[in-house]
């Protein structure tokens, strides 16, 4: 019997290095901070932190790095019951340093996450999540993990258990395979009950410049709910039978990284607290409220440095926003 109210996140947990030194390359770079990362992780914590239920899926080494991850997690009360840990490969580290210009200098060392298999799932602890969120930047790159996550998610689909998908697209990591991804990206849209796309990422998978036609093609191709996130914009929201432009707060954003992965966390965690996930994509109604709310959500991350550590409380947010009402 599924426990409604349970957000299971699928995907990669690593360590971000990022360089404090002011626009220099990594090779210059001396100084770095040590950040809880990974687009799904900050997602489960997003929830969590928000007042829902969620869990962690995915693998880390079994070195202080994974230990610190797993800490970081548990801290915000995310179930990391599913988090396993591998004794034989380290956790994944990814430095990144950034210059003037807004380029970035980013170095990816793969570890442990890349090496998770079906093996070691315990499947029917899966099936018992109400809801599935596939937000990896890195699970589709290659085997074991591809196979994981899309096995994963045609067990789901199967299931009935409800579905996000965020493609999570990186230049970095796509760089010479980006037909890969849109194909790949293609098939996990086609079973997702809840799509979340930037703008950039609308337009690369599906070739469109004009936002209702890419929308309407995400439909076609078999998605419930799109959400395009807009940054200061606010976000599209697009069902198969309505499209509107929900408005965000205006805010100084000082570090936006995690502030896409909040939203989706704050969206999820509304979703999961209905009888009927489903109904999210039916009600114009709700998606007005929701989306509001992981707006805000997204929007006070911006303000602050760090992604997890940046997440707001419920409480959090509404005296924020009264307090940008004044």
């Amino acid at each position: 019997m599924k426990v409604y109210g349970t957000v299971l996140c699928v995907g990669e947990l690593l360590i971000d290095f990022f360089c404090t030194d002011v626009d220099v390359s990594l090779t210059e770079g001396r100084h770095f901070s040590k950040q809880a990362g990974g687009a799904p992780a900050n997602v489960s914590a997003a929830v969590a932190r928000l007042g829902g239920q969620s869990a962690f899926l995915g693998k880390v080494g079994a070195d202080p790095f994974g230990l610190f991850l797993k800490q970081t997690l548990e801290e915000q009360k995310v179930d990391t019951s599913m988090l396993l840990l591998d004794t034989a490969a380290p956790t994944t580290l990814a430095f990144v340093s950034l210059a003037a210009n807004g380029e970035r200098d980013f170095v990816f060392n793969r570890g442990a996450d890349r090496l998770m298999s079906l093996e070691e799932l315990d499947r029917a602890a899966i099936r018992e999540a109400a809801m599935l969120h596939f937000g990896s930047a890195t699970a589709l790159l290659a085997d074991p993990f591809r196979e994981v996550y899309v096995t994963l998610m045609d067990e789901a689909k199967a299931n009935g258990q409800y579905i996000s998908f965020d493609p999570n697209y990186r230049g970095d990591l796509w760089n010479g395979r980006q037909e890969e991804f849109i194909t790949l990206s293609r098939a996990g849209i086609s079973k997702a009950d809840l799509v979340k796309v930037s703008d950039e990422e609308l337009q690369i998978i599906t070739r469109e410049a004009d936002r209702n036609a890419a929308l309407d093609l995400l439909h076609e191709w078999g998605a419930g709910a799109v959400a395009v996130t807009l940054g200061k914009d606010g976000t599209l929201i697009s069902s198969p039978d309505s499209r509107m432009l929900i408005p965000s707060i205006s805010v100084k954003s000082i570090d936006s990284t995690g502030a896409g992965d909040a939203f989706v966390g704050a969206l999820l965690g509304q979703i999961s607290q209905l009888a009927h996930p489903a109904e999210f994509t039916r009600s114009s109604e709700l998606q007005q409220t929701f989306v509001t709310f992981a707006n805000q959500v997204g929007a006070i991350v911006c303000t602050k440095v760090g992604a997890i550590a940046a997440l707001p409380t419920q409480g959090e947010v509404r005296e924020f926003v009264r307090q940008a009402a004044l």
